[in-house]
């Protein structure tokens, strides 16, 4: 059903829940796994324009993708691991079409209208992108 899941995180404590779920489902499914996480702070979005260095917080990112890939691993799971820069929506609809994944799975925060308003939605913009299934799972209030 599902051969490739793209998983979204944000490297944060939002991502426990779907990093949970997935590994089950692709446990069950036998799907490989793509990790990816979209560093948009201003490093990372001058990045190649100013030929800048890594950010300690990139090199953070990287480490933390790269800690939960072998968690993935760790239950036989194939999975493989993207640090992109730049904004986030745009990048993860890049690159589920050019990874040819057949699901997204994402973490979202339950924001209410006003505040997606104001904020913006990185999940709303992917779900209404994408020709693909969207898991959207709501992360648990702190």
């Amino acid at each position: 059903m599902y051969r490739k899941i793209l998983v979204t995180l944000e490297n944060s404590r939002t991502d426990e829940s779907i990093i949970r779920h997935v590994c089950e489902l692709a446990q069950k499914l036998e799907s490989e796994v793509l990790l990816l996480h979209v560093a948009d702070g201003w490093v990372a979005r001058s990045y190649h324009e100013l030929n800048l260095t890594a950010s300690p917080e990139m090199r953070e990112d990287y480490d933390y993708l790269e800690a939960v890939r072998a968690r993935f691993e760790s239950h036989g799971i194939v999975a493989d691991t993207l640090l992109l820069l730049g904004e986030p929506a745009d990048e993860i609809i890049k690159i589920a079409r050019r990874k040819d994944v057949d699901l997204i799975a994402m973490s979202t925060h339950g924001h209410r209208f006003i505040s997606d308003l104001i904020y913006g939605s990185t999940a709303d913009k992917v779900r209404h992108l994408v020709d693909i299934p969207v898991l959207l799972l709501k992360a648990p209030s702190a």
